[in-house]
Protein backbone atom coordinates (compact mmCIF):
# COMPACT_ATOMS: atom_id res chain seq x y z
CA UNK A 1 0.00 0.00 0.00
CA UNK A 2 1.46 3.49 -1.08
CA UNK A 3 1.34 6.44 1.21
CA UNK A 4 -1.27 8.87 0.41
CA UNK A 5 1.44 11.37 0.81
CA UNK A 6 3.69 9.73 -2.44
CA UNK A 7 1.02 9.29 -4.48
CA UNK A 8 -0.19 13.18 -3.96
CA UNK A 9 3.21 14.27 -4.18
CA UNK A 10 3.89 12.41 -7.08
CA UNK A 11 0.60 13.89 -8.79
CA UNK A 12 1.60 17.67 -7.67
CA UNK A 13 5.12 17.28 -9.00
CA UNK A 14 3.74 16.01 -12.53
CA UNK A 15 1.77 18.16 -14.68
CA UNK A 16 1.00 15.82 -17.33
CA UNK A 17 0.09 12.94 -14.86
CA UNK A 18 -2.60 15.37 -13.18
CA UNK A 19 -3.76 16.34 -16.46
CA UNK A 20 -4.42 12.22 -17.24
CA UNK A 21 -5.84 11.83 -13.49
CA UNK A 22 -8.61 14.84 -14.18
CA UNK A 23 -9.20 13.85 -17.60
CA UNK A 24 -10.96 10.44 -18.09
CA UNK A 25 -10.63 10.05 -14.84
CA UNK A 26 -12.30 13.12 -13.05
CA UNK A 27 -9.88 13.25 -10.06
CA UNK A 28 -8.12 16.74 -10.03
CA UNK A 29 -6.39 17.95 -8.01
CA UNK A 30 -6.86 21.64 -9.27
CA UNK A 31 -10.76 21.45 -9.28
CA UNK A 32 -13.20 23.66 -6.78
CA UNK A 33 -13.90 23.16 -3.43
CA UNK A 34 -16.64 21.24 -2.75
CA UNK A 35 -20.12 23.35 -3.29
CA UNK A 36 -20.54 24.37 0.46
CA UNK A 37 -18.76 23.41 3.97
CA UNK A 38 -19.42 19.88 5.42
CA UNK A 39 -17.92 17.57 8.45
CA UNK A 40 -18.77 13.95 9.43
CA UNK A 41 -21.87 13.49 11.33
CA UNK A 42 -19.51 12.82 14.64
CA UNK A 43 -18.18 16.07 14.10
CA UNK A 44 -14.75 15.02 12.55
CA UNK A 45 -14.09 16.78 9.84
CA UNK A 46 -12.94 15.95 6.34
CA UNK A 47 -9.75 17.58 4.37
CA UNK A 48 -10.85 18.05 1.25
CA UNK A 49 -8.07 20.22 -0.13
CA UNK A 50 -5.09 16.90 -0.16
CA UNK A 51 -7.45 15.83 -2.95
CA UNK A 52 -9.00 17.93 -4.39
CA UNK A 53 -12.95 18.68 -5.12
CA UNK A 54 -15.24 16.40 -3.56
CA UNK A 55 -12.70 13.81 -2.77
CA UNK A 56 -12.07 13.53 1.33
CA UNK A 57 -9.79 12.44 3.32
CA UNK A 58 -11.28 11.19 6.51
CA UNK A 59 -9.02 10.38 9.31
CA UNK A 60 -6.47 7.04 9.13
CA UNK A 61 -7.02 7.32 5.39
CA UNK A 62 -10.73 6.11 4.22
CA UNK A 63 -11.28 8.38 0.88
CA UNK A 64 -15.04 9.41 0.74
CA UNK A 65 -16.69 11.17 -2.18
CA UNK A 66 -19.18 13.62 -2.32
CA UNK A 67 -21.48 14.60 -5.33
CA UNK A 68 -22.68 18.22 -5.80
CA UNK A 69 -26.07 16.41 -5.97
CA UNK A 70 -26.12 15.82 -2.37
CA UNK A 71 -24.44 12.29 -2.48
CA UNK A 72 -21.48 10.80 -0.50
CA UNK A 73 -19.92 7.42 0.27
CA UNK A 74 -16.89 5.85 0.93
CA UNK A 75 -15.22 4.65 -2.06
CA UNK A 76 -11.67 3.74 -0.83
CA UNK A 77 -9.99 2.44 2.36
CA UNK A 78 -7.06 3.95 1.60
CA UNK A 79 -5.84 6.40 -1.18
CA UNK A 80 -4.27 4.04 -2.84
CA UNK A 81 -7.59 1.59 -3.39
CA UNK A 82 -9.78 4.65 -4.29
CA UNK A 83 -7.28 5.63 -6.90
CA UNK A 84 -7.07 2.36 -7.98
CA UNK A 85 -11.09 2.29 -8.25
CA UNK A 86 -11.10 5.77 -9.98
CA UNK A 87 -8.31 4.97 -12.21
CA UNK A 88 -9.03 0.93 -13.20
CA UNK A 89 -13.18 2.01 -13.49
CA UNK A 90 -13.12 4.86 -14.74
CA UNK A 91 -16.96 5.87 -14.97
CA UNK A 92 -17.32 4.36 -11.32
CA UNK A 93 -20.68 6.63 -10.80
CA UNK A 94 -22.64 4.46 -13.16
CA UNK A 95 -21.35 1.05 -11.44
CA UNK A 96 -22.50 1.40 -7.39
CA UNK A 97 -25.90 -0.92 -8.28
CA UNK A 98 -24.41 -3.50 -10.67
CA UNK A 99 -24.72 -6.58 -9.04
CA UNK A 100 -20.79 -8.17 -8.78
CA UNK A 101 -21.62 -11.73 -8.99
CA UNK A 102 -23.28 -10.85 -12.73
CA UNK A 103 -21.71 -13.13 -15.76
CA UNK A 104 -18.72 -11.51 -17.05
CA UNK A 105 -20.40 -11.02 -20.48
CA UNK A 106 -22.99 -8.46 -19.05
CA UNK A 107 -20.38 -6.61 -16.60
CA UNK A 108 -18.19 -6.53 -19.64
CA UNK A 109 -20.68 -5.31 -21.65
CA UNK A 110 -21.39 -2.69 -19.14
CA UNK A 111 -17.83 -1.51 -18.44
CA UNK A 112 -17.22 -1.57 -22.22
CA UNK A 113 -20.34 1.20 -23.27
CA UNK A 114 -18.91 3.36 -20.27
CA UNK A 115 -15.87 3.64 -21.66
CA UNK A 116 -16.57 4.00 -25.30
CA UNK A 117 -18.70 7.09 -23.85
CA UNK A 118 -15.30 8.21 -22.35
CA UNK A 119 -13.51 7.79 -25.55
CA UNK A 120 -16.20 9.30 -27.09
CA UNK A 121 -15.30 12.73 -24.90
CA UNK A 122 -11.66 12.32 -24.45
CA UNK A 123 -9.70 10.31 -26.78
CA UNK A 124 -9.03 6.79 -27.51
CA UNK A 125 -6.18 6.83 -25.09
CA UNK A 126 -7.89 6.01 -22.11
CA UNK A 127 -6.66 2.47 -21.90
CA UNK A 128 -3.17 3.76 -22.11
CA UNK A 129 -3.38 6.70 -19.59
CA UNK A 130 -4.46 3.77 -17.43
CA UNK A 131 -1.35 1.68 -17.67
CA UNK A 132 0.48 5.32 -17.21
CA UNK A 133 -1.51 6.66 -14.63
CA UNK A 134 -1.24 3.12 -12.31
CA UNK A 135 2.68 2.77 -13.33
CA UNK A 136 3.49 6.27 -12.26
CA UNK A 137 1.86 6.12 -8.96
CA UNK A 138 3.01 2.39 -7.97
CA UNK A 139 -0.55 1.39 -7.81
CA UNK A 140 -2.18 -2.14 -8.98
CA UNK A 141 -3.96 -3.28 -12.07
CA UNK A 142 -7.14 -4.92 -10.43
CA UNK A 143 -9.22 -6.84 -12.20
CA UNK A 144 -12.40 -4.72 -13.20
CA UNK A 145 -14.55 -7.10 -11.39
CA UNK A 146 -12.89 -7.03 -8.14
CA UNK A 147 -12.44 -3.55 -7.96
CA UNK A 148 -16.49 -3.08 -8.41
CA UNK A 149 -16.69 -6.00 -5.44
CA UNK A 150 -14.32 -3.74 -3.21
CA UNK A 151 -16.36 0.17 -4.16
CA UNK A 152 -19.70 -1.47 -3.02
CA UNK A 153 -18.07 -2.98 0.21
CA UNK A 154 -16.89 0.65 0.77
CA UNK A 155 -20.02 2.42 -0.25
CA UNK A 156 -21.66 -0.08 2.69
CA UNK A 157 -19.37 1.26 5.31
CA UNK A 158 -20.03 4.35 4.33
CA UNK A 159 -22.27 4.80 7.76
CA UNK A 160 -22.25 5.39 10.44
CA UNK A 161 -19.22 6.11 10.84
CA UNK A 162 -18.84 8.18 7.64
CA UNK A 163 -22.35 9.39 7.38
CA UNK A 164 -21.71 13.26 5.59
CA UNK A 165 -23.81 16.63 6.54
CA UNK A 166 -23.97 20.12 5.46
CA UNK A 167 -21.77 21.70 8.29
CA UNK A 168 -24.21 24.93 8.60
CA UNK A 169 -28.23 22.86 8.73
CA UNK A 170 -26.77 19.73 9.79
CA UNK A 171 -29.01 17.51 6.81
CA UNK A 172 -26.96 14.19 6.07
CA UNK A 173 -25.74 13.67 2.44
CA UNK A 174 -27.82 10.59 0.41
CA UNK A 175 -25.94 7.03 -0.17
CA UNK A 176 -24.50 7.01 -3.58
CA UNK A 177 -26.04 4.18 -4.30
CA UNK A 178 -29.54 2.25 -3.59
CA UNK A 179 -27.19 -1.27 -2.38
CA UNK A 180 -29.76 -2.93 0.24
CA UNK A 181 -28.99 -2.65 3.93
CA UNK A 182 -29.70 -4.30 6.96
CA UNK A 183 -32.71 -2.34 8.77
CA UNK A 184 -31.20 -0.51 12.48
CA UNK A 185 -33.46 -3.17 13.98
CA UNK A 186 -31.60 -5.76 13.24
CA UNK A 187 -28.37 -4.58 13.89
CA UNK A 188 -29.33 -3.64 17.79
CA UNK A 189 -31.20 -6.96 17.86
CA UNK A 190 -28.28 -9.07 17.05
CA UNK A 191 -26.66 -9.32 20.68
CA UNK A 192 -30.45 -9.76 22.34
CA UNK A 193 -30.99 -12.67 20.02
CA UNK A 194 -27.67 -14.26 21.06
CA UNK A 195 -28.40 -14.11 24.57
CA UNK A 196 -31.94 -15.29 24.04
CA UNK A 197 -30.38 -18.49 22.60
CA UNK A 198 -27.81 -18.60 25.48
CA UNK A 199 -30.53 -18.45 28.03
CA UNK A 200 -32.47 -21.20 26.20
CA UNK A 201 -30.05 -23.58 26.19
CA UNK A 202 -27.85 -22.91 29.95
CA UNK A 203 -29.84 -21.16 33.10
CA UNK A 204 -26.32 -20.72 34.57
CA UNK A 205 -26.20 -17.60 32.33
CA UNK A 206 -29.65 -15.43 33.38
CA UNK A 207 -28.29 -14.18 36.33
CA UNK A 208 -25.20 -12.80 34.03
CA UNK A 209 -27.48 -11.35 31.52
CA UNK A 210 -30.18 -10.36 33.88
CA UNK A 211 -27.86 -8.45 36.00
CA UNK A 212 -27.22 -6.42 33.08
CA UNK A 213 -29.32 -3.91 32.35
CA UNK A 214 -28.69 -3.09 28.76
CA UNK A 215 -28.45 -7.05 27.92
CA UNK A 216 -31.54 -7.59 29.47
CA UNK A 217 -33.26 -4.74 27.60
CA UNK A 218 -32.31 -6.53 24.45
CA UNK A 219 -32.90 -9.66 25.23
CA UNK A 220 -36.55 -8.68 26.31
CA UNK A 221 -36.88 -7.18 23.05
CA UNK A 222 -35.39 -10.16 20.98
CA UNK A 223 -38.18 -12.22 23.11
CA UNK A 224 -41.23 -10.10 22.15
CA UNK A 225 -40.00 -11.04 18.35
CA UNK A 226 -39.14 -14.72 19.19
CA UNK A 227 -41.45 -16.26 20.94
CA UNK A 228 -41.56 -19.82 22.54
CA UNK A 229 -44.09 -21.26 24.97
CA UNK A 230 -40.63 -23.14 27.10
CA UNK A 231 -39.82 -19.45 27.58
CA UNK A 232 -41.95 -18.36 30.62
CA UNK A 233 -39.39 -19.00 33.40
CA UNK A 234 -36.20 -16.98 31.27
CA UNK A 235 -38.81 -14.14 31.03
CA UNK A 236 -39.94 -14.16 34.88
CA UNK A 237 -36.15 -13.99 35.52
CA UNK A 238 -35.83 -11.09 33.40
CA UNK A 239 -39.13 -9.33 34.69
CA UNK A 240 -37.79 -9.62 38.59
CA UNK A 241 -34.43 -8.23 37.49
CA UNK A 242 -35.91 -5.11 35.82
CA UNK A 243 -38.41 -4.45 38.62
CA UNK A 244 -35.75 -4.97 41.05
CA UNK A 245 -33.17 -2.55 39.50
CA UNK A 246 -35.19 -0.24 37.80
CA UNK A 247 -38.61 -0.23 38.28
CA UNK A 248 -41.02 2.05 36.09
CA UNK A 249 -39.61 1.62 33.17
CA UNK A 250 -40.90 0.59 29.28
CA UNK A 251 -38.69 -2.40 29.83
CA UNK A 252 -41.23 -3.55 32.43
CA UNK A 253 -44.02 -2.93 30.49
CA UNK A 254 -42.44 -5.12 28.31
CA UNK A 255 -41.62 -7.82 30.35
CA UNK A 256 -45.22 -7.86 32.45
CA UNK A 257 -46.86 -8.52 28.95
CA UNK A 258 -44.89 -11.59 27.77
CA UNK A 259 -45.34 -12.79 31.44
CA UNK A 260 -48.96 -12.07 31.15
CA UNK A 261 -49.65 -13.56 27.66
CA UNK A 262 -49.00 -17.12 29.59
CA UNK A 263 -51.91 -16.52 31.79
CA UNK A 264 -50.59 -17.73 34.86
CA UNK A 265 -52.52 -17.05 38.13
CA UNK A 266 -48.66 -17.44 40.10
CA UNK A 267 -47.69 -14.45 37.38
CA UNK A 268 -51.13 -12.30 38.38
CA UNK A 269 -50.28 -12.46 42.11
CA UNK A 270 -46.69 -11.21 41.39
CA UNK A 271 -47.57 -8.15 38.98
CA UNK A 272 -50.44 -7.03 41.64
CA UNK A 273 -47.83 -6.80 44.56
CA UNK A 274 -45.41 -4.80 41.57
CA UNK A 275 -48.27 -2.26 41.25
CA UNK A 276 -49.22 -2.37 45.27
CA UNK A 277 -45.54 -1.70 45.72
CA UNK A 278 -44.63 1.33 43.65
CA UNK A 279 -47.22 3.43 42.13
CA UNK A 280 -45.74 4.57 39.15
CA UNK A 281 -45.47 0.78 38.53
CA UNK A 282 -48.95 1.14 38.95
CA UNK A 283 -49.58 3.31 36.19
CA UNK A 284 -47.26 1.62 33.77
CA UNK A 285 -49.60 -1.41 34.55
CA UNK A 286 -52.66 0.48 33.77
CA UNK A 287 -56.12 -1.43 33.39
CA UNK A 288 -54.32 -4.39 35.40
CA UNK A 289 -57.43 -6.56 35.79
CA UNK A 290 -58.55 -8.09 39.76
CA UNK A 291 -59.23 -11.56 38.18
CA UNK A 292 -56.27 -13.91 37.84
CA UNK A 293 -58.44 -15.60 34.74
CA UNK A 294 -58.26 -11.90 32.72
CA UNK A 295 -54.19 -11.61 32.69
CA UNK A 296 -53.81 -13.26 29.41
CA UNK A 297 -56.55 -10.99 27.61
CA UNK A 298 -55.05 -7.89 29.93
CA UNK A 299 -51.60 -8.84 28.07
CA UNK A 300 -53.07 -9.41 25.00
CA UNK A 301 -54.63 -6.62 24.10
CA UNK A 302 -51.50 -4.50 24.83
CA UNK A 303 -49.44 -6.61 22.92
CA UNK A 304 -51.66 -6.08 20.14
CA UNK A 305 -52.25 -2.08 20.36
CA UNK A 306 -48.35 -1.44 21.79
CA UNK A 307 -45.85 -4.13 20.57
CA UNK A 308 -46.83 -7.09 18.42
CA UNK A 309 -44.46 -9.71 16.36
CA UNK A 310 -42.73 -7.60 13.94
CA UNK A 311 -40.08 -5.42 14.85
CA UNK A 312 -40.79 -3.21 11.52
CA UNK A 313 -43.96 -1.85 13.27
CA UNK A 314 -42.25 -0.78 16.28
CA UNK A 315 -42.06 2.81 17.11
CA UNK A 316 -38.82 4.80 14.91
CA UNK A 317 -37.09 5.72 18.39
CA UNK A 318 -37.04 2.33 19.93
CA UNK A 319 -34.15 1.03 18.32
CA UNK A 320 -32.30 4.62 18.31
CA UNK A 321 -32.60 4.30 22.30
CA UNK A 322 -31.56 0.53 22.45
CA UNK A 323 -28.59 1.68 19.91
CA UNK A 324 -27.65 4.22 22.74
CA UNK A 325 -27.85 2.18 25.49
CA UNK A 326 -25.77 -0.24 23.64
CA UNK A 327 -22.82 2.40 23.78
CA UNK A 328 -23.49 2.55 19.63
CA UNK A 329 -23.36 6.39 19.33
CA UNK A 330 -22.86 6.38 15.97
CA UNK A 331 -25.04 4.18 14.68
CA UNK A 332 -27.57 5.82 16.66
CA UNK A 333 -26.37 9.01 15.81
CA UNK A 334 -26.82 8.31 12.04
CA UNK A 335 -30.31 6.62 12.07
CA UNK A 336 -31.83 10.17 14.34
CA UNK A 337 -30.17 12.53 11.34
CA UNK A 338 -31.77 10.48 8.50
CA UNK A 339 -35.10 10.10 10.90
CA UNK A 340 -35.07 14.03 11.20
CA UNK A 341 -34.38 14.29 7.41
CA UNK A 342 -37.24 12.64 6.63
CA UNK A 343 -39.95 14.92 9.42
CA UNK A 344 -42.71 16.98 8.49
CA UNK A 345 -45.67 18.47 9.83
CA UNK A 346 -47.50 15.56 11.42
CA UNK A 347 -44.05 14.57 13.33
CA UNK A 348 -44.37 17.06 15.87
CA UNK A 349 -44.10 14.19 18.63
CA UNK A 350 -41.51 12.41 16.95
CA UNK A 351 -39.39 15.55 16.77
CA UNK A 352 -39.41 16.17 20.40
CA UNK A 353 -38.70 12.55 20.88
CA UNK A 354 -35.76 12.66 18.39
CA UNK A 355 -34.34 16.04 20.46
CA UNK A 356 -34.34 13.87 23.54
CA UNK A 357 -32.56 11.03 22.04
CA UNK A 358 -29.79 13.47 20.58
CA UNK A 359 -29.78 15.29 23.43
CA UNK A 360 -28.70 12.59 25.25
CA UNK A 361 -26.16 11.44 22.67
CA UNK A 362 -24.41 14.48 23.35
CA UNK A 363 -25.48 16.08 19.86
CA UNK A 364 -26.73 19.38 21.73
CA UNK A 365 -26.22 20.77 18.11
CA UNK A 366 -28.49 18.15 16.06
CA UNK A 367 -30.79 18.34 18.99
CA UNK A 368 -31.10 22.40 18.52
CA UNK A 369 -32.22 21.62 14.80
CA UNK A 370 -35.09 18.75 16.03
CA UNK A 371 -36.33 21.08 18.85
CA UNK A 372 -36.12 24.38 16.35
CA UNK A 373 -38.25 22.10 13.95
CA UNK A 374 -40.68 21.16 16.92
CA UNK A 375 -41.12 24.64 18.18
CA UNK A 376 -42.03 25.93 14.58
CA UNK A 377 -45.14 23.62 14.81
CA UNK A 378 -46.57 24.66 17.85
CA UNK A 379 -49.54 26.66 17.37
CA UNK A 380 -51.18 26.52 21.04
CA UNK A 381 -49.34 29.52 22.89
CA UNK A 382 -48.69 27.56 25.90
CA UNK A 383 -46.87 24.46 23.61
CA UNK A 384 -44.82 27.16 21.87
CA UNK A 385 -43.73 28.78 25.00
CA UNK A 386 -42.75 25.73 26.34
CA UNK A 387 -41.12 24.38 23.23
CA UNK A 388 -38.64 28.11 22.37
CA UNK A 389 -37.58 27.31 26.32
CA UNK A 390 -36.29 24.07 25.38
CA UNK A 391 -34.58 25.27 22.72
CA UNK A 392 -33.30 28.03 24.38
CA UNK A 393 -31.77 26.15 27.07
CA UNK A 394 -29.90 23.81 24.17
CA UNK A 395 -28.61 26.50 22.35
CA UNK A 396 -27.27 28.23 25.96
CA UNK A 397 -25.62 24.94 26.80
CA UNK A 398 -24.18 24.70 23.22
CA UNK A 399 -22.80 28.11 23.22
CA UNK A 400 -25.07 29.69 21.38
CA UNK A 401 -25.98 32.62 24.11
CA UNK A 402 -26.54 35.52 21.61
CA UNK A 403 -28.98 33.05 19.33
CA UNK A 404 -30.39 32.10 22.47
CA UNK A 405 -31.60 35.82 23.05
CA UNK A 406 -31.47 37.14 19.72
CA UNK A 407 -34.10 36.62 16.69
CA UNK A 408 -32.98 33.58 15.88
CA UNK A 409 -34.24 31.82 18.77
CA UNK A 410 -37.62 31.74 17.18
CA UNK A 411 -37.78 29.62 13.74
CA UNK A 412 -38.74 31.55 10.77
CA UNK A 413 -41.58 29.74 10.60
CA UNK A 414 -42.99 30.90 14.36
CA UNK A 415 -41.58 34.36 13.75
CA UNK A 416 -43.72 34.44 10.22
CA UNK A 417 -46.85 33.16 12.11
CA UNK A 418 -46.17 34.98 15.17
CA UNK A 419 -46.29 38.43 13.20
CA UNK A 420 -42.06 38.93 13.58
CA UNK A 421 -41.93 38.86 17.40
CA UNK A 422 -38.36 37.70 18.09
CA UNK A 423 -37.86 37.05 21.50
CA UNK A 424 -38.34 34.16 24.23
CA UNK A 425 -39.91 36.26 26.64
CA UNK A 426 -42.45 37.57 24.04
CA UNK A 427 -45.93 37.34 25.07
Amino acid sequence: MTHPDHVLTVLRRDPDLARLAAGAFDFDLAGAEHVEEVRLASGAPVAGDDTGGTFFLCADGPVLYASSEGGAGLIGAGLDEALEIVIGLPGWHDYTDLDPEADDEELDEVFARTEDEIRSSYGPGLDADRSTLLSALGLRRVPRRELLRRLQECLLRTEPEFLLVNADEGCAYEPLDRLPRPPLWQTVLAPGRADLVRMRADQDCWNTIANDPVRRATALRAAQYDRQPGDLQLLRALLRQEAADRGNTPELRLAAVLVGLHGMAEDHAMLRALREADLDVHFLLDGFPDCPGALAQWAADIDWSDYGRDPHDAYDLTWTALARRQGRTELARAALIRILDGTGPRDEVLLGGIARELEALGDLGQAIRARRLHASLQDDADRHGSALVDLVSLQRRHSEVAAAWGPSAWPPEARAHRGGRSGPGSP
